[in-house]
Parts: structure tokens; sequence; C-alpha cells
């Protein structure tokens, strides 16, 4: 029983619009794996981020779009003896990409600190760009957050306990450089020792 050309029309423009979100998606995983890649060899003090909620059950998800989509191009290829474009195709490989390979991936990325700047969990982020920084002191670990002087936002990164001593020294080397610079910011810290603030 075949269904109906408006209900495959719509079925169609669904996956066309999952799979164009999923694949600006994984040009930005991509992107910053690519740049993670370049910097690697200047890190300084680094560590692999935590697992974040719920990763075995995206990692399934990851599984099962690829058993969908291994399924369905051995369906298309029985039928019409080719691969040809399918918005459904589309919409379940962006989605096997971003699951089983992109998002591990970026996982796979070490937070912490490198020669030009933090990689925080949201990102990188250059050090002549920190137009402030502040602790916040957990149980076990310590959250960094840092506000950019270019955007109005607050990121975060999120520091074992066990490196915080390190990273606390190495944020005073890099203002007593001056790589790291709060004046001009409005903290008004023109009267004393930026280093101090850390």
């Amino acid at each position: 029983m075949t269904e109906p050309a408006d209900v495959q029309t719509i079925i169609a423009a669904t996956f066309l619009l999952l799979g164009a979100g999923f694949l600006v998606a994984n040009a930005r995983l991509a992107a910053g794996y690519f740049k993670y890649v370049r910097r690697r060899r200047g890190a300084l003090l680094t560590w692999r981020a935590p697992r974040p909620p719920y990763y075995a059950m995206q990692l399934g998800i990851g599984v099962l779009m690829g058993v969908i989509l291994f399924y369905n191009v051995v369906r298309m290829f029985r039928l019409y003896r080719s691969v040809h474009l399918d918005w459904r195709i589309f919409g379940q490989a962006m989605m096997f990409l971003y699951y089983a390979y992109l998002f591990p991936m970026n996982r796979a990325i070490a937070r912490g600190f490198y020669e030009d700047g933090i990689w925080l969990d949201q990102g990188f982020i250059g050090y002549h760009e920190i137009g402030g920084i502040t602790w916040r002191e957990g149980e076990h670990d310590v959250v960094l957050l840092v506000t950019s002087r270019l955007r109005n936002l607050a990121r975060r990164l999120l520091v074992p306990g066990a490196q915080y001593a390190a990273a606390r020294r190495l944020l005073r080397d890099k203002i007593a450089k001056h790589d790291i610079q709060f004046s001009g910011t409005g903290l008004s810290l023109l009267e004393h020792d930026e280093r101090e603030d850390v």
C-alpha cells in the first residue's frame, strides 16, 4: 500500500528541514573540531570534557539512524537499481553523521588552556577577546566564567578540582604578560594589580 502523494510530500519536506538543520549543526561541529586539530599542539593545560547527560542515548540514536539509513539505501537500490537524491535519505544521513560521528568527535576536544586562548565548554575564546573572568567553586569541580569583550555574553569552563591551582596560576601569568587585559571593560581594575582578580 502506497502513501498518498500529499503525505509523501509532507514527509519529504520534514526530512528536508531536519536535514538542513543537522547540516548546519554538522558544519559547526566539524569546523570546531578542525580548529581544535590546528590548536592542539599549543595546549598548555587541558583535560577531557565530562560526558554530557544522555550521552549513551545519543550514541544509541546514532546507531539506530545508521541502521535505518542502511535499510533505506538498500531498499532504494533494489527498487531503482541506483541511489538517487531523496530528502528522506538526506535527512537521515545528516542525523546519522551528527549522532554517530561529529557529536562524539566534539567530546574528544580537550577543554582548557592553549597558547592563544581558552577552549570553553561552548567553544574557543582568544585571550585578547576576554573582558572578564570569575570563579564559581563547587563541591568537586570549579567553574570558570568568562565574558567576551566583543559579545555581551558569558561562557563557562568546568575545571576539575585537580587542575584548579594550575589554571589560576596560568591565568595570572597571562594577565602579567598582558595577553588578558581587563582595562576598558567597565570592571574598574586600573588602580590595582589585575592578577589579583583571578
